[in-house]
């Protein structure tokens, strides 16, 4: 959203005061590659988009917060005191999480604040809109308090506001993405360590197609936890013969496969091997992108796909159904699911040649198979968060 339609939706909805209007947009973030690693303490890499959520913030002259959203009718205000005292079962705890969040920082609120959020992420479509709006009211109740905006720490305490808060127990991918994304560019991201790099992200004449099933899916109610802790007991049984391990991920290929004999569940052998496989295909990604090799870049995230559907099983009828109509149109490199699964989006690497036989066929192919309409965006990779100063 441009900066002045949201300052005219925001006064229409708080009336105008002598007090300043500042305006904060975070992105949404596409997995390019690297799903289920990032809590399995491998390397991921995501990208940020070039839409997300902007928050309108203005200070009041009480101790009151309200919340509002452009997106959903639910609203409310708290007095600053109270804010965190208990869950709402609403859209306003992930920033009431990042509040509470920074009080334990001893970044308290010196005031009240009107805030407005307005989210152009689909939301339950895998493309971080939670983590979105987390972010930008860290960064947002950061800069109006004049404190330091370290955009690592932020992605940090965002995470602990969805685990601690919300109740998700999600990994660091979601939030450093959206907090440190820069245009044109992948973050090559050690979950473990957070240390990250910038990849250069040159599509040339391909384009990225996100394909949104329709298919909602939240994550608290997901098997997103049930496979955290299907990893999480394959992790056990194999730092018995395997000293010092931390990670699944941080097991090498080679070292998996004399070890992989003590996993006698299948189950979590599946999930073992596709950390362990996923995690090999970022490193190789990566360097395919250093040398601009786009097709291997693109059969990479074919293979990525097929592991989440047949090893870790978090894929569904409808993201398989598009993939597979995604890969039949000339042009397309490679798709895949991204996010955690069980609904919500692809990724797609097409053809700018391509682009619109790709929307159409593939829209008609899907929805003829599964009954439900999908929807696309063709983007680019955008900036992480940051203020909306001279932006129109």
């Amino acid at each position: 959203m441009m900066k002045q339609e949201m300052e005219q939706l925001f006064i229409s909805r708080y009336g105008d005061t002598n007090e300043s209007l500042r305006i904060f947009n975070a992105p949404g973030r596409v997995n390019l590659i690297g799903e289920h690693i990032d809590y399995n303490g491998g390397y991921v890499l995501p990208a940020a988009l070039e839409f997300g959520t902007t928050l309108a913030v203005r200070r009041r002259s009480d101790r009151k917060v309200t919340f509002a959203s452009t997106n959903f009718p639910f609203q409310t205000e708290i007095n600053v005191e109270e804010i965190g005292s208990h869950k709402i079962e609403e859209w306003v705890d992930y920033p009431i999480g990042v509040i509470v969040e920074l009080n334990k920082l001893d970044v308290s609120l010196t005031s009240g604040y009107d805030l407005l959020f307005h989210g152009e992420i689909p939301n339950g479509a895998g493309l971080s809109s939670s983590a979105s709006l987390e972010v930008v009211t860290a960064y947002a109740l950061l800069s109006m308090e004049g404190k330091e905006c370290d955009t690592v720490e932020i992605a940090l305490l965002s995470q602990r506001a969805e685990n601690q808060y919300v109740g998700v127990n999600s990994g660091i991918m979601d939030q450093f993405a959206v907090a440190n994304g820069a245009q044109d560019h992948a973050i090559l991201l050690m979950c473990d360590t957070i240390e990250y790099e910038l990849v250069p992200f040159r599509t040339g004449a391909y384009k990225i197609v996100i394909g949104n099933t329709n298919k909602r899916r939240g994550l608290v109610d997901s098997k997103y936890n049930e496979r955290r802790g299907e990893c999480d007991t394959a992790l056990e049984i194999l730092k018995q013969h395997e000293q010092g391990l931390g990670y699944l991920a941080h097991l090498k290929p080679e070292r998996f496969e004399q070890l992989k004999g003590n996993l006698k569940d299948e189950i979590l052998l599946k999930r073992a091997t596709h950390v362990i496989e996923e995690n090999a295909r970022v490193l190789e990604s990566v360097a395919a992108l250093r040398d601009n090799d786009l097709q291997k870049f693109g059969s990479l995230m074919n293979a990525s796909h097929d592991s989440l559907r047949d090893l870790y099983e978090v894929s569904c009828v409808e993201l398989d159904v598009m993939v597979e109509e995604a890969r039949k149109i000339e042009g397309t490199l490679g798709a895949r699911m991204t996010g955690a699964g069980f609904g919500g989006c692809t990724v797609s690497l097409v053809h700018e040649d391509s682009v619109d036989k790709f929307v159409s066929d593939v829209g008609k192919a899907y929805k003829s198979r599964t009954g439900l309409e999908g929807e696309f965006y063709v983007c680019g990779v955008g900036n992480g968060v940051h203020e909306m100063k001279g932006e129109n």
